[in-house]
Formats: structure tokens, C-alpha cells, sequence
């Protein structure tokens, strides 16, 4: 379990915070808020503001500008995972005239769906 100011809720964080940002001595308050009480960037600024701080605009938007380009990559970053992780679980084995060979005969000949008959199932099974 993390140091108590960590585990706080907002109520109580707006009580305690007072104090702490009279004898914060760091050069950036939203930061050291941030890092301190273990909030995001958006929640600090939004508690000190509460707490009568006057945050620029300016920073405010870049934060969430930030936040948002964060929030993407970590999509990205999953559906890739995910991608991935599909592609290990299904590795499909193919070639010029199959595609997708489900297995093989006794004498060795593979079978399966060829990319003609693909192609009639894609096209079929394709939105409106």
C-alpha cells in the first residue's frame, strides 16, 4: 500500500493540500501537486484551481493536448498488442493457389479455401 497523501480522496486531498501548497518550494506547482498526491495532470490542475491557484490557460490546453496524444499511443500501442497476439494464435499457412491450407492429405497434397473462393466470401460477406 503507497504513503497515505497517495490514497487520499478529493475532499480530503483539498484538505491537506492547502497546506502542502504554502510550503511547496518546487518550481512547478501542478507537477509537484501531481506527483505528490498521485493524481493525473488534469485532476491537479482542477484541484488547485479549487484551491484558488490561478493555472494560465495556455498550460491548461497543452496538458490536454498531451494527454490525448497519450491517450492515442496507448491505443495504438494495444491494438498492436492485440494484432500481434492474434497473429501468434492463428498462424495461417498459405500459398500461391491456397489461402488458407486447412491441412493435407495421406499422399501429401494440401486443402483448403483457395484465394478464388476467398475472394467470393469476402466480396459476399461484405457491408452495405
Amino acid at each position: 500500500m503507497g504513503p497515505k497523501h497517495k490514497r487520499l480522496k478529493r475532499k480530503q486531498r483539498l484538505v491537506v493540500a492547502k497546506h502542502w501548497a504554502r510550503t511547496y518550494s518546487g518550481k512547478n506547482l501542478v507537477r509537484g501537486y501531481r506527483k505528490h498526491f498521485g493524481v493525473d495532470w488534469l485532476c491537479a490542475v482542477s484541484e488547485l484551481q479549487m484551491l484558488g491557484y490561478d493555472i494560465p490557460e495556455d498550460y491548461i490546453k497543452q496538458l490536454q493536448m498531451d494527454e490525448d496524444s497519450r491517450r492515442k499511443a496507448n491505443e495504438e500501442r494495444k491494438r498492436k498488442r492485440e494484432a500481434e497476439q492474434v497473429r501468434e494464435n492463428f498462424s495461417m499457412d498459405s500459398d500461391e493457389y491456397f489461402y488458407y491450407i486447412a491441412g493435407y492429405t495421406s499422399g501429401g497434397a494440401p486443402f483448403g479455401i483457395t484465394w478464388e473462393e476467398w475472394e467470393q466470401i469476402r466480396l459476399s460477406h461484405k457491408p452495405t
